[in-house]
């Protein structure tokens, strides 16, 4: 093997003199390129290893790509995302692919837009666009030139990928429980709609239609009561406190993301109310802060590791070539907690309890 001073960056020939193989072997390795015997592929990344060679962006770039995939995000504080990026690493995990995560503007498309640039400045190989607000005219734009996967919408595209959640099963499996519980009063938290998509597909929209769909069939028209804010702790404590001071106060809460039923929690308390006692709340996203045990909120499952970790396989087959569309679907369940129980003035039906 040759020596090599330390003190200049390494590049793609030291790593060839190193593992003593020629610079087009380490260039199929680092490309994980077609035909590169198992031998040879350990031979040099024992070579990358030891030397600590890192590829150059621009030179990548320049050679077709940058192994970048760009992540945009609403916001960074809801937990679920969390979820949804794990699933997204362990995919990425061995692939030589690295993400660069951004925040888009939560309900300001113009910021979106400019996180969008952003990402396609740095030519990042493909994208993963959780809940965004442009239109789908938008993303078919920026999908001719960059792969791309959205997450949280239930767009139907020819050229990009769609995952996301039942959202009209997973607000049915809530209203559902509620009423087998006995509430008759069942308010919703939903959220605005500051995008440029119509409105039936966006799941906060659906997960309201269906709400509202499910009152209506079990005769309780009267009783629907929407709060329409945001998907935030902020958003589901207004939303909260909306709802308590109508007339005829909820027995139960759905709000649309576990995010806002936190913030609800917090109005309830204040409000010096018990959970369940005096009102059952339920959330949507099953995050880790809704199992701790001082929380134990009533949530639906919609597996946003799974939902992450299919995006990130989606993509890295739109990078290496897939033309065709998908769509995929998580199927939600429900997962009952303390949070919710009988309704204070209304009997169970058909023997459901809360977990």
């Amino acid at each position: 093997m040759t020596a090599y001073d330390r003190r200049r960056r390494v590049t793609i020939a030291d790593v060839a003199g190193h593992a003593q193989v020629s610079t087009t072997a380490v260039s199929k390795v680092l490309r994980n390129a077609y035909g590169v015997s198992p031998a040879m592929r350990e031979k040099v990344q024992a070579a990358i290893d030891e030397l600590g060679y890192r590829p150059h962006a621009a030179a990548r770039a320049m050679r077709g790509r940058t192994f970048t995939v760009g992540v945009l995000l609403p916001h960074i504080r809801n937990p679920f995302f969390a979820d949804v990026l794990d699933g997204l690493m362990d995919q990425l995990a061995g692939t030589g692919y690295q993400a660069i995560i951004v925040q888009g503007g939560g309900a300001d498309p113009e910021a979106e837009r400019r996180a969008v640039e952003a990402l396609t400045d740095r030519q990042v190989d493909g994208m993963l666009m959780i809940a965004p607000l442009a239109s789908k005219a938008d993303l078919e734009e920026t999908a001719r030139t960059t792969a791309l996967v959205v997450l949280g919408r239930h767009d139907r595209s020819a050229v990009y990928d769609s995952v996301f959640d039942d959202d009209e099963t997973g607000a049915e499996l809530v209203v559902g429980h509620l009423l087998a519980l006995g509430h008759r009063r069942i308010a919703h938290i939903s959220q605005k709609d500051g995008s440029r998509v119509r409105p039936a597909e966006l799941l906060h929209t659906i997960r309201a239609r269906t709400y509202r769909r499910v009152m209506e069939e079990h005769g309780l028209a009267d009783e629907v009561a929407v709060a329409t804010t945001s998907y935030t702790e902020e958003g589901g404590y207004l939303g909260a406190r909306e709802l308590l001071a109508r007339p005829s106060r909820p027995t139960a809460l759905f709000a649309g993301a576990d995010l806002a039923a936190f913030g609800a929690l917090a109005a309830i308390h204040e409000a010096g109310l018990a959970v369940p006692g005096d009102i059952s709340l339920a959330g949507y996203d099953n995050t880790r802060t809704a199992a701790l045990a001082h929380i134990s909120l009533t949530s639906v499952d919609q597996d946003g590791a799974t939902m992450g970790g299919t995006a990130g396989r989606l993509l890295l087959e739109r990078i290496g070539g897939r033309t065709s569309a998908v769509r995929f679907s998580v199927t939600p369940t429900l997962v009952p907690r303390r949070s919710t129980g009988p309704s204070p003035d209304g009997e169970t039906r058909g023997g459901a309890a809360a977990g």
